[in-house]
């Protein structure tokens, strides 16, 4: 029997295949299956139809097609819908600004201030509030001593005093005197005061050095002065005017007495043309002696024999702002240069300020230092570099408060003071309230520093009147300011 074989029990009919009694029923019913196979077929097509648009995304008349009840069960994919972008919000409308009224327009149109620039600025807010050229570097004249004066409390300190010594030269009985830059050293004796408030004396510095000399006669003099480069005048300053009539410069050496003023108690007086000289002669009378006295250097590592020194840059820089004093200025602008490794002379004094000027963290474009007193015409800063600095002198940042303790006020000190014939008739409305740094060249008059607004509010400003211009334009910057002091934070650049 092959394996495929099978056997029934008897009595039994053989069971049909399925194959068997399929064909079978197609015989015996031939027109039921025929209609039955046509509705599975449409059944199958269908489901198939259904499912090919759901794969394929067709349009939502493909999914009415009947499907048969396990297709029902399966979730078709829904199509992908892209969100819509978002709604644009508008930006934050900016704050409205201030309307201000306050219109000093007029006085700014003063044919007596040429060729105006000017800057005035909220101490508070450090809002421009009126602005005339502010950002146009020009001359300052003597508004520049207040850049000087940050210079040198930043770079030599506010505490640096400046001295002069004398150390043993290379032969027996020789002494060296070393000029240190103190052009405030005094030839006056003892118990005489000079222009310079506690200024040193020469005549100690000579009786230090006999008697550290032990009663060993001095052979020789040797006067270094070599920490100043010349020349000794800046050449774009009028020698005869500032040296000779109005007597307010001298010569810049290291070494000199009493800012080599003829008179040594004088705000202002004649100068020489031998500083050096001077102060060499006012040595050798209180060392009693009248010995040789060449030029030279000091021998390196000499024992110090004798040293004075200055009083600090503090009381120097409040002094200088004071009165103006030009010889002060320019012995600390050469110190800055120095000490930044600039150089030594008028050359290296815009490099040296303008490094020292840096850690105040205002910009220095623009700002060209010729000197160190504002003297030159060549001097450039602009009124906006002014206004800046002055809120740090008003806030006292960085010990800046000496110069605002030396600036001239209004109708009260220094060169704005009585005598000065500044803010008087009118203009004395703003008597006391302002405090700030004149200057004056021939080619320009400016006022720059601090008012204290009648409304409370403190403004820094700085006014430049250049060009053809007179002394009558010290009146016109006058009532500009007092035009600035009436307006307060209501002034407007309209």
């Amino acid at each position: 029997m092959r394996e495929s074989e099978t056997t029934e029990p008897a009595g039994q009919e053989p069971a049909a295949s399925p194959s068997t009694g399929i064909l079978t029923a197609l015989r015996r019913h031939p027109v039921a299956w025929i209609t039955a196979g046509a509705a599975v077929a449409f059944v199958v097509l269908g489901t198939g139809a259904v499912a090919l648009g759901a794969s394929v995304g067709t349009s939502a008349s493909a999914s009415t097609l009947p499907t048969s009840s396990a297709s029902a069960t399966s979730t078709p994919t829904p199509p992908r819908v892209t969100p819509p972008p978002p709604r644009p919000v508008p930006a934050a409308a900016p704050a409205a600004s201030r309307i201000r009224t306050c219109s000093v327009n007029g006085l700014a149109q003063d044919g007596r201030l040429g060729n105006l620039e000017a800057q005035v600025v909220n101490a508070k807010t450090g809002e421009v509030l009126f602005d005339r050229n502010g950002s146009k570097p020009g001359p300052t004249a003597s508004v520049l001593k207040t850049l000087t004066s940050a210079a040198a409390l930043k770079v030599l300190g506010p505490d640096y005093r400046v001295s002069t010594t004398v150390v043993k030269g290379s032969t027996p009985g020789q002494i060296v005197l070393v000029g240190g830059g103190d052009v405030t050293l005094s030839r006056l004796p003892d118990g005489q005061a000079s222009f310079y408030t506690g200024a040193p004396k020469i005549q100690d510095l000579a009786n230090q050095a006999k008697q550290a000399m032990g009663g060993q006669p001095i052979t020789s003099i040797v006067v270094d002065t070599s920490l100043f480069g010349a020349p000794v005048w800046q050449p774009s300053w009028d020698e005869h005017e500032e040296r000779v009539v109005e007597g307010s410069t001298s010569y810049i050496t290291a070494l000199q007495v009493d800012g080599d003023r003829n008179d040594p108690t004088a705000i202002e007086s004649p100068r020489s043309t031998d500083p050096v000289g001077r102060a060499v002669q006012y040595f050798q009378q209180y060392l009693g002696t009248n010995v040789p006295v060449t030029e030279g250097k000091a021998p390196a590592g000499a024992q110090q024999l004798a040293a004075v020194q200055s009083q600090p840059v503090t009381a120097l820089v409040d002094q200088a702002m004071k009165v103006s004093d030009n010889t002060i200025m320019e012995e600390l602008a050469r110190l800055v240069a120095i000490k930044t490794g600039a150089g030594n002379t008028f050359g290296a004094e815009n490099a040296g300020v303008t490094a020292a000027l840096q850690p105040y963290g205002i910009p220095t474009t623009g700002i060209h230092i010729a000197d160190g007193s504002g003297l030159s015409g060549d001097n450039a800063v602009p009124p906006s570099y002014l206004t800046r600095l002055f809120v740090k002198v008003l806030n006292r940042e960085s010990g800046l408060g000496v110069v605002y303790d030396g600036l001239p006020v209004s109708g009260e000190s220094g060169t704005l003071g009585p005598g000065y014939a500044r803010f008087t008739g009118a203009n004395a409305a703003a008597s006391g309230a302002v405090h700030a740094k004149t200057g004056w060249i021939n080619n320009g008059y400016t006022l720059s520093g601090i008012v204290n607004a009648a409304d409370g509010t403190p403004l820094t400003f700085a006014v430049f009147a250049l060009g053809p211009v007179s002394d009558n334009a010290k009146q016109a910057i006058d009532t500009l300011v007092t035009g600035f002091y009436h307006c307060g934070d209501n002034l407007t650049n309209n």
